[in-house]
């Protein structure tokens, strides 16, 4: 039961992830505006699969660093990987983020997402947004983002459910992986659970 909460939180965290902000907003704002608008969204569109891909398709991305996300997720082998392999690997933990998203979407009506505070990063430049989400007939659950600014926007680099790091639980996965069928392998099996997805298997 843990387990699909905590899927169903990071399926929010993408959301916020992926709602419009303003270059010159702090990550604390970001998120509650975000939060915000996204709860709406699900509300809104929650019986309309297709409407709700298509605003989530055309929201992504300007909030998130895809690709730093990837190379802390896939750790030390990152260096190792070719540009089109890091490229690859960038892809399939977007699309594998989207459809954990999707599947959960749904499930979101009746979400609340409250701001605990901001506290400084590892460097100027890092800050992590605390906040609680509480589901109903549910303890609330912790969930820090860590954002990174780069030039004069804020990118979140990894969220923590619980004390529970999105980017170090998938590090522990893929180098598993990576150990035993290498860069090509991790790329395989992520394509093939995307894909599986996809046709709804």
């Amino acid at each position: 039961m843990l387990k699909t909460i905590r899927n169903l939180i990071t399926a929010t965290c993408i959301a916020l992830m992926a709602s419009h902000a303003v270059a010159s907003e702090a990550p604390e704002q970001i998120i509650r505006s975000a939060s915000k608008d996204v709860l709406d969204i699900i509300k809104k569109n929650d019986k309309d699969p297709s409407k709700t891909r298509d605003l989530v398709d055309a929201r992504l991305s300007p909030m998130a660093d895809y690709k730093r996300m990837t190379a802390l997720a896939t750790g030390q082998y990152w260096k190792s990987a070719t540009p089109a392999q890091q490229d690859a690997l960038t892809t399939e933990f977007r699309t594998m983020m989207v459809r954990t998203y999707l599947g959960a979407l749904t499930l979101y009506k009746n979400a609340q997402i409250n701001i605990k505070g901001t506290r400084a990063g590892n460097d100027a430049d890092e800050q992590n947004v605390r906040t609680e989400v509480t589901l109903p007939g549910q303890k609330p659950i912790p969930l820090d983002f860590s954002f990174e600014k780069q030039g004069s926007d804020w990118k979140v680099y990894d969220i923590s459910v619980d004390g529970i790091s999105f980017i170090n639980n998938h590090r522990n996965q893929f180098g598993s992986v990576i150990r035993k069928d290498g860069i090509d392998g991790l790329i395989k099996l992520l394509s093939s659970r995307n894909n599986a997805a996809k046709q709804g298997k």
